[in-house]
């Protein structure tokens, strides 16, 4: 029995985005993110990700194409959109005078919701928040301005949660903070897309990642399945005396010689049926090579990434 797949939640078909001045900012962008999933939107800066979470947010109007969230389309449907969204922008964009108390039930306001300060309490507890209720944002670091700012966005109990490049800016504790936060709100039902090009931020968190890059889409993959079909495992053997070239009988290994010929460094492939290290190791006895250790590494996403940006 397979396990009934979660159903979608946002569905953006055939998007794209010229600005004014002929700049494409998005070519034909097809995404559905489903419900309950951490969707992690990977690539370099310029790649279009900001542009492309403003328009499902509603900020941006696409140039063509359609973008539904929850059923509603964000054009003819824009309110009852935006409300099932959350959006956690860059900027640290804040009403410097205010509490954070009064700032975070304000912008559950905006959304026509009427009060309700157990959430507020609630939601202000889960961020580390509560004791700075009454202090002006202005006095706050730049870290806890960060979570007001996710504060904000969840006042009004959203069931979409957008976070454009989290941890900009953020010192390491916080960041782990966030991601526990974002896990916790994964578990309550919240569906969370977040933009970032810290590779370790998407391998940590994300169920499944895509990649862009000017302004594409170049590939959407589960987390686990990118990492099985571009993760290569290197085997380093480190000699017992170093070599001048590859051994002509290995040559037709995917083989190289480093560390001023002391390693001997084979890439394979994960995917593969065999390794073929068995019969590599089989052909470096005959030829006479002898090795004091070896062992492997795998490639992670890190390096899928750079791989796949630099194509």
């Amino acid at each position: 029995m397979h396990a009934p797949k979660p159903p979608t939640v946002i569905s953006v078909a055939g998007l794209s985005k010229t600005y004014a001045g002929g700049f494409q900012a998005l070519k034909n962008i097809d995404l559905t993110i489903l419900r309950g999933e951490i969707f992690a939107l990977l690539g370099p800066n310029g790649a279009g990700k900001t542009t492309l979470i403003s328009i499902v947010c509603g900020i941006v109007n696409p140039t063509i194409g359609t973008v539904t969230v929850d059923g509603y389309d964000i054009r003819d449907d824009y309110r009852a959109a935006r409300s099932k969204i959350g959006l956690v922008p860059q900027e640290l964009t804040t009403d410097a005078f205010e509490s954070v108390w009064a700032t975070v039930s304000f912008s559950r306001g905006l959304f026509g919701k009427r009060p309700n300060p157990a959430h507020i309490e609630r939601v202000l507890k889960e961020l580390s928040l509560f004791d700075k209720k009454d202090n002006k944002i202005m006095t706050l670091s730049g870290g806890m301005k960060r979570r007001v700012m996710i504060a904000k966005a969840l006042s009004h109990e959203p069931e979409i949660l957008f976070l454009d490049e989290p941890s900009a800016g953020v010192d390491v504790s916080l960041r782990k903070d966030m991601w526990q936060l974002v896990r916790e709100l994964r578990e309550s039902g919240v569906t969370i897309i977040l933009t970032t090009h810290y590779i370790e931020e998407a391998e940590e968190m994300a169920d499944r990642v895509g990649v862009m890059r000017k302004g594409e889409l170049i590939l959407v993959e589960e987390k686990a399945t990118l990492m099985r079909k571009l993760g290569k495992k290197q085997l380093t053997l480190e000699l017992s005396a170093p070599l001048d070239g590859v051994p002509t009988t290995v040559a037709n290994y995917d083989i190289a010689l480093m560390n001023d010929g002391r390693d001997l460094v084979y890439t394979y492939d994960t995917k593969a049926e065999r390794t073929g290290i068995t019969t590599l190791l089989e052909e470096l006895k005959r030829a006479g090579v002898s090795f004091k250790d070896l062992h492997t590494t795998q490639s992670s996403l890190e390096d899928i990434f750079v791989d796949l940006t630099s194509r």
